[in-house]
């Protein structure tokens, strides 16, 4: 395994999580269920949203299983590398959890369950409840999800490194990036998505940890990928090799997504086989396009940039932070009748502003740090 930084993975994590921001303020105009939504709502805005949805998440998942493939080799071992990881992760969850996501179920309550009280006395009153109110589970990790599952795989990392020896370690590697060089890197995690689908065709994802095992089996198999192009980084000749045919193909994949979507739009429900047409075609959609963006940030990423560091290292503050933003912010443009365009423009700018307030003032003051996802100094 390689030691060397590949520049072009970071830029790819730095973007992808971007892109995880500009989707959830997204959220504010499509007509899909979310905590608050613009009145009314705009159903074309599902077009671009659906253009990332099937491999967005996955994404995610795959440059953060590069990314702790790379942490392993600075850490001594699965027990150094799981309590690194588990203190990473694990303290901005509970912060997160106590005190960045309690705005938004209360937004969700007032503004769809005429929930009449405030939110000090929510706060105080209602989230620790461990129950429901208005449907709701309290307390609640909402877009938090992505860190449960990430430390869940991890820690599964963990445990295969300290229970298998290195060397049928390195032959399962081996072994692995031969069932996924050349052209087959395309093809078969393609056909385990298409037979996850098949196997579970109405699952709907909970993020709710223990009844997601579809979803389980898809992000899994993404963040094993993106340690093995860790580990293996021969895998990315492969990538090289297709990812142009990948762009192509998932091109061509949005086409049925975006006609079903276009033909049978805000309420109306799709025929059966339109169904299965537009989840099968998200599916090869979604792998193909994490090989090529994988392909394009091997090609024209792989390089350093006097920002990189610091974007990368503020990419775990902006995620904790975004959604609550874009959530509370949605709530006054709502109240106040603000207009679609305006509200874009009032949510992205609101938006990137306390995402970068949080961060920058959570880097400076040493007892945050850990809070935020940071290492102490």
């Amino acid at each position: 395994m390689t030691t060397q930084r590949h520049y072009g993975m970071d830029w790819l994590r730095i973007g992808a999580f971007a892109l995880l921001i500009l989707y959830h303020i997204g959220m504010y105009f499509v007509p899909w269920d979310w905590h608050v939504k613009i009145d009314p709502t705009i159903d074309w805005v599902a077009l671009p949203m659906y253009a990332t949805n099937g491999w967005r998440l996955p994404l995610l998942f795959l440059v953060s299983g590069y990314a702790n493939a790379a942490l392993l080799v600075k850490l001594d071992g699965a027990g150094a590398f799981a309590r690194s990881r588990s203190a990473r992760l694990l303290i901005p969850l509970a912060f997160g959890i106590i005190v960045v996501i309690p705005p938004q179920p209360w937004v969700e309550l007032v503004g769809q369950h005429g929930y009449p009280h405030g939110f000090l006395r929510f706060w105080t009153s209602d989230y620790f409840r461990f129950g429901t109110l208005g449907g709701i589970v309290l307390p609640t990790w909402q877009h938090l999800w992505f860190v449960v599952y990430l430390w869940t795989y991890t820690m599964l990392a963990a445990l295969l490194l300290a229970a298998v020896p290195a060397a049928m370690r390195g032959w399962i590697a081996d072994g692995a990036a031969r069932l996924l060089s050349g052209w087959r890197l395309l093809i078969v995690p393609m056909l385990w998505w298409l037979a996850v689908y098949g196997a579970f065709p109405e699952h709907d994802e909970t993020h709710a940890l223990f009844d997601d095992g579809p979803a389980h089996l898809r992000y899994l198999m993404a963040f094993g990928a993106g340690w093995l192009l860790r580990v293996r980084p021969a895998l990315f000749a492969a990538v090289a090799r297709c990812w142009k045919v990948a762009a192509l193909l998932g091109l061509l994949a949005f086409l049925p997504i975006m006609w079903v979507e276009s033909t049978w739009s805000g309420d109306m429900r799709a025929p059966d086989w339109a169904i299965a047409l537009f989840h099968v075609a998200r599916r090869v959609q979604g792998w193909v396009a994490i090989v090529a963006l994988i392909g394009v940030a091997d090609r024209y990423w792989n390089r350093d940039h006097p920002k990189r560091a610091m974007f990368a290292e503020a990419v775990f503050p902006f995620y904790i932070i975004h959604q609550t933003i874009i959530v509370v912010a949605g709530w006054y443009l709502l109240r106040a009748g603000v207009a679609a365009l305006p509200s874009f423009l009032i949510l992205l700018a609101a938006t990137m502003l306390g995402c970068w307030l949080f961060y920058a003032i959570g880097r400076s003051i040493g007892w945050l740090r850990p809070l935020i996802g940071l290492q102490r100094r």
